[in-house]
Order: C-alpha cells, then structure tokens, then sequence
C-alpha cells in the first residue's frame, strides 16, 4: 500500500485551490499541509479520520480542517459512486487577510474553532455541497466572492460539531509522520487479525519497549487503545449497513464478544446494539 505525506503547494499564483472529484478510495493517504481545507463528500458511508478524532459518516460529510492537522481522505475505502469537492485556503490568505478584517468576525471565530476540526451536519450541509461543486465553473474573482458567502453562511450555523475538546497540536515532525503513517497504514491492512506488538514494532525499527513509549508519545494513546479504537471505527460501518453484532465484532478484529462489547461501550458510550438499531 502506497504512503504518501506531503506539504501541499499550488502550482498556480492562486490563494484558493479546488478539486472536483478527486478520486482516492484506493490509497491510504494520512497527510498535512499548512492550508485550510474544507471538504464535502456524499454518496457514500466512510471513516473521518482528521488529527486523533476517529468515527464513521453516513451518507454525506461537510468538515473544515484546521491548519497542518494530519487527516485521511475521506473517500478511502469508498466504493459507491461518490462525489466530492476540496477546497483549499492558504494559511496566509486566512491568517493575514481574513483574520485583519473586523467585518469578517464570524468567519474568523469559525477558522479558530477550525484548529479542533469541525464537521457541519443539518441542511445546510448538502446546500453547501451544491455550492461547492458550483465554484468549478466560476472566474476566480467569482470563486473568491461566492467562497466568501460559503464561508459566512457556515460561520451561521449552530449546526457544528468539534472534532478534538481543545485546538489540535501538531507535535511531530515529518519525520515521525511518515513512520506513524507506515503504522497507521499497517494497522489497515491488517486490523481483521492479530497483529503482534512485534510486528509493528518492527516498521519503526525499535524494540518493543521503545516503540510502546514512541507510539504513546505521538498518539496519545498506548498501540492496543489506539488499534481497539480503529477496530470500533470499523465495527461501526458494518453495523451501519446492517450485519449483526456478532459480525461486527469478528469482521474488525475482535477476538470476544464480550470484550468488543465492553470496548465499544467504552468508545461510543453506547452498547452496539443500541447503535445498530439507529441505522437497521
């Protein structure tokens, strides 16, 4: 499976950049850039996956990312017929321009709560949508003016949802980010079995020891917290689509039902069935 962690740069002297429907379902790319970005997909069930937040969208998703916060594509593992569009701010245009314009004090609280990641739900999330893919066929001074009121109607909305409780730190260096993305990549492809403490130990070349302090120390969370979480994230689309408990459990790893009762409960603060009821 293909790593790829980038600073991203436009190639054109633009303050704004937009993709209409990049197509990435088949790469894993956990990545930052110093841009803002805001995203919009539909047409389809994924992982949103931005800093340490992990959980599933349904349907649609609509998320304003913060400044160097590492995130996965929203559309990996999609295989529907989806559409999306990324729109992407540069941090100059946001911190210089936006930020020294007192008329545009909605707009900039919102970019500040963007330092936690925010996802939009409600109505406004699929009009925004259409909004977004109207920007391809506009003048850039066009693009510009209509991503403005884009903007403003989203900094309107009390329709949000912050993805981390405080502003997210990016607290490693490229370095490091390509070594968690080759783990984060592992924990993958192999999340449906066991997976040895030694084997991932191995990608980062440290012994045992050293890597339950290297990954604690970049994550936040011990390796078997992290991969018990990603398992749920899992556990949680299929039980969306609407395989039992006990598939849930065994199809992302689990080796109890029990325990991935007792884990899921812990993660959701809901027991799965209560959550699979919602959506079956």
């Amino acid at each position: 499976m293909k790593i790829q962690l980038e600073t991203l740069t436009n190639k054109v002297n633009r303050s704004i950049s937009i993709l209409i429907n990049p197509r990435m379902s088949n790469l894993f790319f956990w990545h930052f850039h110093p841009e803002y970005e805001l995203v919009y997909i539909e047409g389809s069930n994924g992982t949103r996956h931005v800093g340490d937040h992990i959980s599933n969208y349904e349907g649609s998703d609509l998320v304003l990312i913060g400044s160097n916060i590492p995130h996965l594509n929203f559309d990996y593992g999609v295989d529907t017929d989806y559409q999306k569009v990324v729109v992407h701010l540069k941090k100059e245009l946001v911190e210089t321009h936006l930020f020294g314009t007192p008329e545009l004090l909605l707009i900039n609280t919102m970019f500040q709560k963007s330092k936690q990641g925010l996802a939009f739900h409600g109505k406004l999330k699929k009009d925004i949508g259409k909004r977004l893919f109207a920007l391809e066929g506009l003048s850039p001074i066009r693009q510009y003016l209509e991503l403005l009121e884009i903007l403003h109607s989203l900094s309107d909305s009390d329709e949000i949802e912050l993805l981390h409780d405080r502003p997210f730190e990016h607290r490693i260096s490229d370095k490091d980010q390509k070594r968690v993305s080759a783990i984060f990549a592992y924990i993958d492809k192999n999340y449906q079995r066991k997976i040895e403490l030694q084997e991932v130990a191995d990608i980062g070349q440290m012994t045992k020891e050293a890597f339950c302090r290297y990954f604690k120390k970049m994550t936040k969370y011990t390796f078997t917290e992290f991969l018990n979480r990603y398992r749920i994230s899992q556990s949680k689309r299929l039980l969306m689509s609407g395989r039992s408990v006990s598939d849930a459990c065994y199809g992302s790893g689990f080796e109890s039902l029990s325990y991935f009762n007792r884990i899921f409960i812990k993660v959701t603060r809901e027991n799965p069935r209560e959550f699979r009821k919602k959506y079956v």
